[in-house]
């Protein structure tokens, strides 16, 4: 059946308004009552689990400020927070999609995914770094020489060491894991040398190891790069909300109060405490908020 031009221009109104309704987060979460955070699974400690589906950490206690934002800025007082579970894989699908309208964790701010997503205030900054079993005798990247790592899929960190490794020319083989327990667990049952990943979440996945006394952090950071919360592309009245969040939190203290108690504090489910002070990058952010991405 034929469409008429009225019928045409019709259907295509109506679909370009779903379309940028599906863009405009805070009209979708108004419409259902309803607002979707992604979180992971064991990024200690920014976003992990306590608990069968109990969501814990410092970025959950960002996405929880902003749901708090979302409430007074719909006016929807009984505004619904759901959370799901992402990886490093498939966390920019399910936002783009619109399963998730937030995603806050341990995601790196760069160039590249900058195409895909926009970013927040960055509220972390880090390296890649290496844990191994005390017992390995490694220190650095060059002890790797020939040595089998794990890396999560999916990430940046993935990409710095594969290069790093064919300029050094060591031979190191790469293996993929789905999550960072995943990796972690290889090191613990010696079916990898070492696990290359952001220190913090290295420092925050061997606080609440089995055995945390057998594993250390070490090598030199191969590059620095800022954390930041992932919203959909082009939705700017939700971004300047999350900017609007995380840089009341830096102004007013709040900001240090929560890395005290996530970063310096014993936390759960162990109550080790991760035991890293705040960088010079993230003091130099909080006094200036910037969104730059790593490059």
């Amino acid at each position: 059946m034929k469409l008429s031009a009225l019928s045409a221009a019709v259907l295509l109104a109506a679909l370009a308004a779903t379309s940028a309704q599906a863009g405009d987060t805070l009209a979708k979460a108004a419409e259902a009552n309803k607002i979707t955070f992604a979180y992971r699974e064991s990024s200690v400690p920014f976003s992990y689990l306590d608990g069968p589906g109990k969501p814990i950490g410092f970025a959950v206690d960002i996405s929880n400020a902003v749901a708090e934002a979302v409430k007074k800025q719909t006016g929807k007082a009984d505004l619904k927070v759901e959370w799901m579970p992402v990886t490093s894989q498939n966390r920019i699908p399910l936002l783009n999609n619109g399963t998730v309208d937030l995603e806050c964790g341990s995601t790196t701010n760069n160039s590249a995914r900058g195409k895909d997503v926009d970013f927040a205030i960055n509220h972390f900054y880090t390296g890649t770094r290496l844990l191994v079993k005390k017992s390995s005798g490694i220190k650095d990247w060059a002890d790797l020489k020939g040595k089998k790592v794990a890396i999560t899929t999916g990430t940046t960190n993935m990409l710095v060491v594969r290069k790093y490794n064919d300029e050094k020319k060591l031979g190191i083989d790469v293996v993929g894991t789905k999550d960072h327990a995943d990796a972690l667990l290889l090191v613990e049952t010696d079916r990898a040398a070492a696990f290359p990943m952001d220190d913090i979440l290295l420092y925050g996945l061997k606080a609440n190891a089995k055995d945390p006394a057998s594993l250390e952090v070490v090598g030199e950071a191969l590059q620095v790069e800022p954390y930041a919360c992932m919203v959909r592309k082009d939705d700017p009245k939700f971004k300047a909300l999350v900017d609007g969040v995380i840089t009341g939190m830096m102004k007013s203290g709040e900001f240090e109060k929560l890395y005290d108690k996530w970063f310096m504090g014993p936390i759960p489910p162990k109550n080790q405490a991760v035991g890293l002070p705040m960088s010079d990058e993230l003091r130099n952010n909080i006094k200036s908020p910037s969104d730059k991405p790593a490059t």
